[in-house]
């Protein structure tokens, strides 16, 4: 059995389908898996087993009466603590969560697995608010790297990640507004999908905080798998939708992999030149680009428009603090701001409407040239994050810290 816990989540359908083992069976497997690596690597941090046993019996006894099943029937998962789960409310490593009413009704995409019979039994961990590259907090402690512990399994579905490498799960929901689905997959050697913004519901997510739900700018749910081909069929679960194209021969992909704003660690272009090479073997046309954007003036964008939505779920007392040397970083910044400055991400994290309005305008002209980018490619190969998973660091001010 513990071979299986590696397979794809294609052959464990398979094998539930063709009634070689049960769901209750396979459930067990996966709990047992996080049971024997919980403290080596940490990345499972509550559960329900009570009704993930019951769910699992209840698969299990359809399929012997020959009841038509869904899609995910029997497969057990775990979910990032984003989302809430019914008797398991998202506490996004947020301290003044932890005594949310577990009446809580399941997340939408939650609510969506469960319907095509996944066996729910447990979240995945995640930075406080769901805001750093690591995957720590003061509720549930660190969530390491299953292949070196000494250093970080990304974030912020760092957890759901570890959890996919480990065998703990063949298949995740996690969510990005800051590389948190594409950094954790990186840096554990599994895959995710973030898809185009409003294609998937929110409702359920955390952050926001419950009690100010939106659909918040950027923000998206997305898909985790250890097999790529196992995203295609999550996707169609969560979204309805399958994919248009199977054959890549003929397509044009843009190889991004160079910039002055983003210098890259060795491993990291070597990375991206082997996936390069892969496409063109399999007919690709592959052209090496410059950035066609000022990634410079990209960068300052994206934080006057993220910093305030992440910044709506700080302590008072934090913003308090940054909106006493607003005038001082205002002066230190000046009109040429430096996006890794500790003073101008302090401005964007106490940002005006007006300075987001200005933001978004800008935005819009950078989609514009991205849309004529794109009349002359189909796709664009670039690297998740300039560095491999990089070693622990919890020190604070968290914006002083830096990767070498």
């Amino acid at each position: 059995m513990s071979g299986l816990l590696y397979e794809s989540a294609r052959e464990m359908l398979a094998q539930l389908a063709a009634k070689q083992l049960s769901a209750r069976e396979l459930l067990n497997a996966h709990v047992v898996q996080h049971e024997r690596l919980a403290r080596k690597i940490n990345a499972v941090v509550t559960s329900d087993l009570d009704r993930a046993y019951r769910d699992a019996d209840a698969v299990d006894n359809a399929r012997t009466k020959g009841v038509v099943l869904g899609a995910l029937a029997g497969l057990p998962l775990t979910i990032k603590d984003g989302f809430d789960v019914e008797n398991m409310p998202a506490v996004a490593g947020n301290p003044t969560l932890r005594a949310r009413a577990k009446q809580c009704p399941d997340a939408e995409l939650v609510k969506r697995a469960r319907a095509q019979g996944a066996v729910i039994w447990g979240k995945t961990n995640v930075p406080y608010m769901l805001g750093d590259w690591q995957s720590y907090n003061a509720v549930y402690g660190t969530t390491n790297n299953p292949y070196d512990t000494s250093r970080v399994p990304g974030g912020s579905s760092g957890g759901a990640a570890a959890a996919l490498a480990c065998g703990i799960t063949p298949l995740e929901i996690g969510s990005d507004i800051g590389g948190s689905l594409r950094t954790p997959a990186s840096f554990c050697g599994v895959y995710s999908l973030k898809p185009t913004w409003g294609v998937l519901p929110m409702r359920g997510h955390v952050p926001p905080l419950p009690e100010h739900y939106y659909e918040c700018d950027l923000g998206v749910g997305g898909p985790m798998a250890r097999d790529p081909e196992d995203l295609r069929l999550f996707w169609r679960v969560l979204s309805g939708k399958d994919s248009t194209r199977k054959d890549v021969r003929g397509l044009r992909v843009a190889v991004w992999d160079s910039d002055p704003e983003f210098p890259l660690a060795n491993d990291v272009r070597a990375g991206v030149a082997r996936a390069g090479r892969a496409l063109e073997q399999q007919g690709v046309a592959v052209t090496p680009v410059v950035s066609p954007l000022n990634t410079r003036e990209l960068l300052v964008t994206y934080r006057w428009i993220l910093a305030p939505i992440l910044g709506a779920g700080l302590p008072q007392s934090v913003l308090e603090e940054m909106e006493g040397t607003r005038q001082t970083d205002k002066e230190e910044v000046g009109g040429n701001p430096d996006p890794w400055s500790l003073a101008f991400n302090r401005l964007c994290w106490t940002a005006r409407f007006h300075e987001v309005a200005s933001a978004f305008a800008m935005r819009q002209r950078m989609k514009d040239r991205m849309a004529e980018f794109f009349g002359d490619c189909d796709a664009v190969l670039m690297p998740i994050a300039p560095v491999v998973a990089f070693p622990h660091d919890q020190s604070d001010p968290f914006f002083a810290r830096k990767l070498d």
